[in-house]
């Protein structure tokens, strides 16, 4: 067995407002230099995707594929879309299978309720408790995840048309729910506010819709390279096994705290109820973010650790580190070339930004840079919190770059 890392949560090419980069690729050349050794393939359930998936990936023989260095686990995710107490329901899940049978099966049952074509993530008339049903009663092991149970719409707890409870959205299939996403504005901290999802597991994904995007959040297993060891990892959720999540910092995420973006208004949860979760602007309806609904549910306070939770670590991806120590965009050549002849020299993004020592840093990254990474580690930056679909702005550096940024490298 060897440590590894998984994203488990990713769009294809053939989603809605995705990169046509996503193609398996794209995805195997930025996973390697990320070191990113098990991608989930998202969008199983889209005929043309799933075609792609079938020519490119070979079956490993035990619910894996690969192509090339990279890992595969065959993972979709759908919108259900139903009424549940005279509201409705659009909820997100991510399904996890283990081989093309199963997905051939799985699919032919889910077109009955909606076009998978339309869409890599499709649309679907079925609550999400018969979707757990359905597929496990297609194949047992395959497992459910609620999606990013936070944002404000299509999750388990959005404020806009979300459930105060697991049991509330899968009833009686709830015992077969064994992980949640957390989501980019929320980490696990803040979900182990919740005495009641003390049993889940708290997985990380990074929902990528381009291959740059990829590993921004993610899991770390220390298992075999096999479907049913991994599954295994995350609903017994021993930290032998699952060791750690890696995280955006959730004042990032487009929707951690409260807002109205057409008027550049952001506001805490506090200050969003002294004004009648109004904007101060318009008087319109705020769109209410993740920290507001989990103080709302929250029956302890911040800071507690629950017996056996999986610990996480907060990262910054390295083309922001470089970009900021740069002074230039996370696009411009200057920050690839620099991105570049690091992976090149120290290994992967993720060996730079998690496992190398300080010396090992200053010998080959320049000293603006390895402050950045170093800073990041410890938790020492600045955010401006996200809201209403507009990511926080971070900022690591409190002194500008200096003038003559090449002479940094």
């Amino acid at each position: 067995m060897a440590k590894f890392i998984a994203d488990l949560h990713i769009h294809s090419k053939y989603s809605r407002a995705t990169s046509s980069q996503m193609d398996v690729e794209n995805l195997d050349l930025y996973a390697r230099a990320k070191g990113i050794s098990l991608m989930g393939t998202g969008d199983f359930t889209h005929p043309d995707w799933l075609s792609e998936l079938k020519n490119k990936l070979q079956p490993l023989g035990n619910g894996l594929f690969k192509y090339r260095e990279t890992h595969f686990i065959l993972t979709a995710e759908v919108c259900n879309n139903f009424r549940k107490d005279g509201q409705g329901r659009r909820i997100h899940n991510i399904i996890l299978a283990p081989s093309f049978e199963v997905v051939e099966k799985i699919n032919s049952s889910l077109r009955v309720y909606g076009n998978l074509r339309v869409d890599g993530r499709p649309d679907l008339a079925l609550s999400a408790r018969d979707l757990v049903k359905l597929v496990l009663d297609t194949y047992e092991d395959c497992l459910i995840i609620p999606a990013h149970v936070w944002t404000p719409w299509f999750s388990l707890f959005g404020a806009n048309s979300g459930f105060d409870s697991v049991d509330d959205c899968f009833e009686d299939q709830t015992e077969n729910i064994y992980a949640l996403e957390t989501g980019l504005s929320s980490d696990p901290p803040m979900n182990w506010r919740l005495t009641s999802l003390d049993r889940f597991a708290l997985v990380s994904n990074s929902d990528s819709h381009s291959p740059s995007r990829i590993g921004r959040e993610a899991n770390v297993f220390d298992v075999e390279l096999n479907y049913k060891e991994i599954i295994k990892a995350i609903k017994v959720k021993e930290k032998n096994d699952f060791l750690f999540t890696i995280e955006f910092f959730p004042q990032e995420g487009k929707y951690h705290y409260d807002g109205h973006r057409n008027c550049n208004v952001c506001l805490s949860p506090h200050q969003s109820r002294e004004r009648g979760k109004r904007c101060p602007v318009c008087g319109g309806k705020l769109t209410i973010g993740v920290m507001h609904r989990v103080e709302e549910l929250a029956d302890r306070p911040e800071d507690f650790i629950p017996p056996g939770a999986v610990p996480c670590k907060h990262l910054i991806p390295l083309v922001e580190i470089l970009g900021e120590a740069l002074g230039v965009g996370t696009e411009s050549m200057a920050v690839k070339d620099q991105y570049d002849r690091l992976i090149t020299q120290l290994g992967t993004e993720f060996n730079i930004l998690l496992d190398l020592g300080e010396e090992q840093l200053r010998r080959s990254a320049p000293k603006r840079v390895v402050e950045g990474i170093l800073k990041v580690r410890e938790g020492k930056v600045d955010i401006s919190p996200g809201y209403d679909g507009v990511y926080g702005k971070i900022k690591v550096f409190t002194e500008e770059a200096p003038t003559a940024q090449m002479s940094l490298f």
